[in-house]
């Protein structure tokens, strides 16, 4: 197959990975609650989003904290953990998919939070649930090709937004159990920020190593998640068995490439309970070894992969390597290889 989807980097190490919590718990019996008579009304049962997804709670911002503002207190933390100072950071990237507005870009204000230099690169990169994992596949082909020494991802995701209209939609006498059904999976989002480094591997041998990976993209399903702000409309059914599937080709498409079948974690973006065992199956992985967060923390977007990672970084020793992979609506995936 011709394409660039196949890539290695040579001098490349992941210096941190940061993630800041929302500080407001939203349990999925909360959300229950204020839903029941309109469950009783279309024919539905409560314990959908816990029973089937398997979220117990998600989080949310205070009104008071922007997407950006989530982005820049895990940057902030980022660079501290790595002990990196923000002067020296040759490229910024907001990968988040909330946005409080259209123009300027998000990462103006996360540059600007951070006090980061003049000559530094800063836009923001879109690509769904995927942004983050390609902003780190962006910053590592800079960092090789020389063109920078450090690079700061970004991540701000709010889910409060569209899951408070989303409720006060479902609760009006017109609503439909097709509607309950299509907005169920923007009841499963949740809020948080993540944050990564990354700088040259020669310098900092204290570094993990990003290896590489690979990429493929499925687009003719792109109408089978969109959403923004106000709402969004899944068709559940469709997008896991369209995203297994890709995933499925993704995974095999690595293999010649990169020996993957005994790694010592695997971080899959997380989505639900079946989403995680229709992925493990397929990757033909011991879920033993794939760190979950979604329980808790729900669907964070392109925050997840990055938020699970440093969740499971704590059990993670020198040596050892860990695959992340993402998959963005549209749909899109990539799975890369980092050696900690």
């Amino acid at each position: 197959m011709s394409g660039n989807a196949t890539y290695r980097y040579s001098d490349t190490a992941v210096l941190s990975v940061s993630v800041v919590d929302a500080p407001i718990v939203v349990t999925s019996e909360q959300i229950d609650e204020q839903l029941l008579e309109a469950y009783e009304r279309v024919g539905l049962v409560p314990g959908m989003l816990e029973g089937l997804a398997g979220i117990s709670e998600r989080r949310w911002w205070p009104t008071d904290v922007s997407f950006a503002d989530a982005a820049s207190m895990a940057g902030a933390k980022a660079l501290a953990d790595a002990g990196v100072d923000p002067g020296v950071i040759g490229l910024l990237i907001d990968t988040s998919v909330c946005r409080d507005h259209l123009e300027p870009s998000a990462a103006v204000d996360v540059h600007q939070q951070l006090g980061l230099g003049t000559a530094c690169l800063n836009f923001d990169l879109g690509n769904a649930c995927l942004g983050f994992v390609n902003g780190m596949q962006l910053a590592a082909t800079l960092i090789d090709a020389g063109q920078i020494e450090y690079a700061l991802v970004v991540d701000g995701e709010g889910s409060r937004q569209p899951q408070e209209r989303t409720i006060e939609r479902l609760r009006q006498p017109d609503s439909t159990k097709m509607d309950f059904l299509a907005s169920f999976a923007t009841l499963t989002l949740g809020s948080g920020g993540a944050a990564m480094v990354l700088g040259r591997a020669s310098k900092h041998p204290e570094g993990h190593r990003f290896i590489g990976g690979v990429a493929r993209a499925a687009t003719q399903h792109h109408r089978l998640c969109m959403g923004d702000l106000s709402s969004m409309t899944t068709d559940s059914r469709g997008l896991l068995d369209a995203g297994v599937e890709l995933a499925r080709d993704t995974w095999n498409a690595a293999q010649p490439f990169f020996d993957w079948s005994d790694l010592d974690a695997y971080v899959i973006h997380q989505v639900s309970k079946l989403h995680t065992a229709a992925i493990v199956e397929v990757m033909g992985i011991d879920m033993g070894r794939v760190p979950v967060t979604f329980p808790t923390r729900g669907n964070i977007g392109p925050a997840s992969v990055p938020f699970t990672l440093a969740h499971a970084a704590q059990d993670l020793v020198a040596g050892q390597r860990v695959a992340c992979m993402g998959i963005g609506s549209g749909l899109n995936a990539a799975v890369i290889e980092i050696a900690w």
